[in-house]
């Protein structure tokens, strides 16, 4: 049952018992980003805030990431996780140029194009469904990101790219892979090798986008979504993310969580509900 208010999480004004029983914010830094996150029970927002540089993404930023990923993954209260940016101009312009361009380029594999890699694998294969709420556009690495998430909501009027080759470089954060599994090689090669972005009409055409909405409505329409899929039984949510994901192994991985989602307090409230006729009340047991 879902506690009354005043039994909820620790408000912000008090130190919580950990980064996802409230809101959590890490000190400001205009220089090098921050990224926070807040939970409302069973949806986690996680908010990129870089407003003043396009929300274009720091070492700093990646590593504050994955820890927020780290812990959101095993905490059990969070069935559905949200990726937003402060600002609707830009979800996010991708990496910060003047950080990466005078490394090295051992330094720049080492230090930067792993490290991204790593946020960005640790975002696809959280347990909980994720959603990119796109209020703005989206290149480079800030693409990347929405596409390391399960489902996007994009703006009406946002546009959305790899445009790495205009700078000399390419994709470097799995966006090559992801690309091609969403929309196939030809059309994935066509975005790369010109770097020409998408328009959201063309996007939600090509599959890239699960649904359109106006600018100031595009956090609505996830959440939205958000809290229908929160309302559904989460292990069977979970299973069926980890079965879509396993690739050419789908089949054994159906058969393995169909058994194991069986004998859950899920299934059997889902079952007593169907047959009463009314709403289930899943708690993820």
């Amino acid at each position: 049952m879902r506690p009354e208010p005043d039994e909820g999480r620790a408000s912000t004004g008090a130190a919580p018992l950990s980064p996802f029983k409230g809101s959590a914010r890490l000190p400001a830094a205009a220089d090098v980003g921050r990224v926070t996150v807040e939970s409302d029970w069973e949806v986690a927002t996680i908010c990129l805030d870089r407003p003043a540089k396009h929300n274009a993404l720091t070492p700093e930023m990646l590593e504050q990431l994955e820890q927020i990923l780290i812990a959101l993954d095993s905490d059990r209260d969070v069935r559905v996780v949200l990726l937003t940016a402060v600002g609707d101009r830009s979800f996010c312009a991708g990496a910060d140029i003047k950080r990466f361009k005078a490394l090295q380029p051992l330094d720049m594999w080492a230090l930067w194009t792993r490290l991204g890699h790593r946020v960005f694998d640790c975002l696809a294969g959280l347990r909980q469904p994720t959603i990119a709420a796109v209020s703005g556009n989206a290149y480079g690495g800030g693409f990347e990101l929405a596409l390391a998430c399960d489902l996007r909501i994009v703006a009406e009027d946002a546009t959305l790219g790899l445009t790495e080759v205009g700078i000399g470089a390419l994709p470097g954060w799995g966006g090559t892979g992801r690309l091609r599994d969403l929309i196939g090689a030809g059309r994935a090669k066509e975005m790369i090798f010109t770097g020409e972005p998408l328009t959201a009409e063309r996007a939600l055409t090509w599959g890239v986008a699960n649904q359109l909405a106006p600018r100031a409505q595009v956090i609505d329409a996830a959440h939205a979504l958000a809290n229908k899929i929160a309302n559904r039984a989460p292990i069977a949510v979970q299973m069926a993310k980890q079965a879509i994901d396993s690739g050419d192994a789908y089949q054994a991985m159906e058969q393995v969580s169909s058994a194991a989602t069986a004998f859950t307090d899920d299934a059997a409230e889902g079952l007593a509900s169907f047959t009463e006729k009314r709403d289930p009340h899943y708690r993820g047991t």
